[in-house]
């Protein structure tokens, strides 16, 4: 899996490292940091959770193979 974010889209609600910490970030400054664009498996369903729950539908995932 691969996380694709559109910054152009993402409005730094939060709500995707809310759902997946160990993969998204909020900085103090509420920008938007990605700490795993390729996440082992066992963070998919967090991810994946994380991605839907995207207002903005800023984030993509896609597959790697």
């Amino acid at each position: 899996m691969h996380v694709v974010v559109d910054f152009d889209q993402c409005d730094g609600n939060g709500l995707c490292a809310d759902a997946a910490p160990e993969v998204f970030e909020l900085g103090e400054d509420d920008v938007l940091r990605v700490r795993a664009e390729h996440p082992e498996p066992a963070l998919w369903p967090a991810t994946e959770i994380a991605a839907r729950g995207c207002p903005k539908l800023a984030i993509t995932l896609r597959n790697d193979a």
